[in-house]
């Protein structure tokens, strides 16, 4: 018999409808049903492309002894934390504050009051590595709940209280400037791995938002070790197998140092941030292969997370099908020499497992590989690659597809809205473009109500119940700017500043200018979530910095300006001591200290062939966090176009800073030398 979760939007809770144990949705009802019963409350914490979720859920909630005594001594709360990423993140501070560290499934049991006590990730159904089997940690605390429910409930009040004195050493108002910036890319370059690329030991995350600090650094300072760092790190990236050499995209992390084996789940911002980086790249490099795998990073996206009402699904599972009815971590995208044999015939086989680096005893389990791109000797045939390629991607659709989360998440989608129209740009492919326009609108139509606040998600045309958070409000409005930029369209500005005003007014504290991740008049939790470090994600607090600074640029808003300056200032404290993860703070104060830049095209119409080069060249520009805004003469579009006239009837380009602007030019080489392109 389904539990309370078949009717959920998210595809995470709907995995665990047809489960035994009774669970329930997070609602005011499942406590109360915890007060009357005088059980606590196990809260189990999720998404839909974790691996070891679905262990522990196979092992444990899908076993009738297991759910039995769950049901019987618990109230059961499943969350999906793409969902309710509050709900995740403040029982997730208390799990890596009791026990140092933390990760999905999230095991936590609460008192009625919501107040945690006790605290774990996953648990084996029987004990193994020093771990208890679950069912003897269901044991144990429900005895403790029995017989030392005085203790229990003052190891949850002091949590809580600890919890609420760990407010964040705000660092006030003051900008960072040259110093903090500097000494930020000299911890980052401690911390480089110079034989690898990347930071730090295994398992390697995609460090997105710190490679687009360093490239806004070397855009204003020249500092070519900070170019160095963010190139290599994206070739070895792009050359290892986190990276899908048939078929795009990047995985979630390596569990090794050197970027060969993934954690293989695609997620879809890891894929919006690292598309968005490598155009970037190319931006300022002209690297081939950097605009190679931008264009095949926004054509994963385009292909395999783009859902029928035109957004972005979250996520592609790790796990797949291996061809006999289990399900495997990688099945859908490891090779053995055998099946490449299968696929390619003898001699080819030879060839791709020199170009792919497959080998015999295999780099993955089971004598199967992950496929890289080796640096090695030698020049391989072009159009043979290529020809072996297309044939194993057409091999590799034949196997079993890992499952898709295919909710919109608003944040994600505004990542994806940003890179899409900004990659669509820069190459000439205005598919990609109108793919960014699509989800903008969904967001539009779907998830801005008439006040235009926003949902988090929404599935299958149907918008969730959650409200959204500050990334949402912050990534939504950063994917309308760039758009804005990209289309000529004033609109997205316009939406832009809708949603801004509610950072504005609902997410920022009005005496210190610090934000929160959750907005003023949201559900009340055992403390309100705010964290300025970037996680998988810009951390809502930056990118509300940057989008307020951006919207400030193009309006020149002072309330704006003043709201992204104060939000800055954690930067200052923060920066020069855990520059790994503030890595978009640091991008934003890059464009902060670079003015940023406004530039403003003008052209007698916008088919006007002469103004869309000056157009995409001011695209193209490096200057850090450079809006720009793209119209015809007298147009109202956007505020930076007033009093802008066409130079002697031929378009032309204006460029200001700090309240002070160069002559027009008509000559795009004026222009990219006046924006660093």
């Amino acid at each position: 018999m389904p539990n309370r979760l078949a009717d959920a939007t998210s595809p995470y809770l709907l995995q665990h409808a047809d489960n035994p144990v009774d669970w329930w949705p997070w609602s005011p009802e499942a406590f109360e049903e915890a007060r009357r019963r005088d059980v606590p409350v196990l809260l189990s914490v999720g998404y839909s492309a974790c691996h070891w979720c679905h262990v522990m859920a196979h092992e444990s909630f899908e076993d009738q002894a297991t759910a039995g005594y769950l049901n019987e001594h618990f109230v059961s709360v499943k969350v999906d934390r793409e969902e309710r990423p509050d709900v995740d993140a403040v029982y997730m501070e208390a799990v890596q504050a009791a026990t140092g560290q933390g990760g999905w499934p999230m095991t936590v049991f609460l008192t009625p009051d919501a107040e945690p006590f006790y605290f774990g990730t996953y648990f084996p159904p029987a004990p193994r590595h020093g771990m208890p089997s679950f069912r003897q940690v269901l044991e144990g605390v429900q005895q403790a709940w029995a017989t030392r429910r005085d203790e229990v409930t003052e190891v949850a009040g002091k949590i809580v209280r600890d919890l609420a004195q760990r407010e964040i050493g705000y660092g006030g108002v003051q900008l960072p400037g040259e110093e903090e910036l500097a000494q930020a890319l000299l911890g980052l370059t401690r911390e480089y791995d110079p034989q690898r690329g990347g930071f730090g030991g295994a398992p390697k995350f995609p460090p997105s938002m710190v490679l687009e600090f360093l490239l806004r650094h070397h855009a204003r300072t020249g500092s070519e070790g900070a170019l160095q760092m963010a190139r290599d790190t994206c070739e070895r990236m792009a050359r290892g197998g986190i990276y899908d050499q048939l078929g795009g995209g990047f995985a979630r992390y390596s569990v090794d140092r050197d970027w060969i084996v993934p954690h293989f789940e695609k997620m879809l911002y890891d894929n919006a941030l690292l598309c968005r980086v490598y155009a970037h790249l190319w931006r300022a490099t002209g690297s081939e292969l950097a605009r190679r795998v931008a264009l095949e990073t926004a054509d994963f996206m385009v292909r395999e997370l783009r859902t029928g009402e035109g957004g972005f699904a979250s996520a592609l599972d790790a796990d797949s099908d291996d061809g006999t009815g289990r399900h495997v971590e990688g099945a859908y995208y490891v090779w053995t020499p055998e099946q490449l044999r299968d696929a390619l015939g003898e001699e080819d086989t030879q060839l791709a497992a020199q170009y792919f680096g497959v080998t015999e005893e295999g780099t993955f389990e089971h004598g199967a590989s992950v496929l890289q791109l080796p640096q090695q000797e030698g020049v391989f045939d072009a159009e043979r690659i290529e020809s072996v390629r297309r044939r194993l991607l057409e091999r590799r659709a034949g196997r079993p597809a890992p499952g898709r989360d295919d909710k919109i998440v608003a944040a994600w989608n505004g990542l994806a809205v940003a890179a899409l129209a900004e990659t669509g740009a820069y190459f000439d492919r205005p598919d990609l473009v109108e793919a960014a326009l699509g989800a903008a609108d969904l967001l539009v139509r779907l998830h801005m109500d008439e006040h235009a606040g926003l949902a988090r998600t929404s599935r299958d045309g149907q918008v969730g119940a959650n409200a959204g958070v500050l990334e949402d409000y912050a990534d939504v409005a950063e994917g309308f700017l760039a758009l804005a930029s990209v289309t000529g369209e004033g609109v997205w500005l316009d939406f832009a500043g809708l949603l801004l005003g509610h950072v504005l007014t609902r997410f920022t504290d009005p005496d210190s200018g610090a934000l929160y991740d959750t907005a003023a008049d949201a559900e009340q939790l055992i403390r309100r979530p705010q964290d300025p470090t970037d996680n998988a994600t810009p951390s809502g607090w930056s990118a509300a910095a940057g989008a307020l600074l951006g919207y400030a640029a193009h309006t020149g808003s002072e309330a704006h300006r003043t709201a992204a300056e104060k939000a800055l200032g954690v930067v200052k404290a923060l920066g020069p001591r855990v520059p790994r993860f503030i890595g978009w703070g640091l991008a934003v104060a890059e464009a902060a200290l670079d003015g940023p830049r406004e530039v403003a095209v003008v052209a007698p119409s916008l088919a006007d062939e002469a103004g869309r080069v000056l157009h995409r060249t001011a695209l193209l520009g490096t200057a850090p966090g450079a809006v720009v805004a793209y119209g015809t003469e007298g147009g109202e579009e956007f505020p930076l176009l007033a009093d802008r006239p066409l130079v002697g009837g031929a378009p032309a380009a204006y460029v200001c800073r700090d309240f002070t602007c160069d002559a027009p030019t008509t000559d795009p080489e004026r222009l990219r030398a006046a924006l660093g392109g």
